[in-house]
């Protein structure tokens, strides 16, 4: 989500310097920029041990068919298996 919006921005400040907008708003698009460019490596970050601990959970579970039958084990597995975990 974050990249997307980076992209977009991108072509926001893009177009404020084609257009000789006007320097402070130039300025206060590439701070948004920034911001949303530092974001990146939290998110990617809490994504991957999210991923991880719901990895681990369905390790927990191996073995109680019970508990690997119900819709939300199907679910995480089908993502881990669509991720690679």
């Amino acid at each position: 989500m974050y990249k997307k919006e980076a992209i977009q921005q991108q072509a926001v400040i893009d177009k404020l310097v084609a257009d000789a907008k006007d320097i402070h708003d130039i300025r206060k698009q590439k701070e948004v920029l920034e911001e949303t460019t530092q974001m990146i490596p939290d998110c990617e970050n809490r994504l991957q041990a999210a991923h991880r601990e719901l990895a681990l959970q369905i390790e927990e579970i191996q073995g109680d068919e019970k508990l690997l039958e119900s819709e939300e084990a199907k679910a995480a597995i089908a993502l881990i298996q669509e991720l690679g975990l």
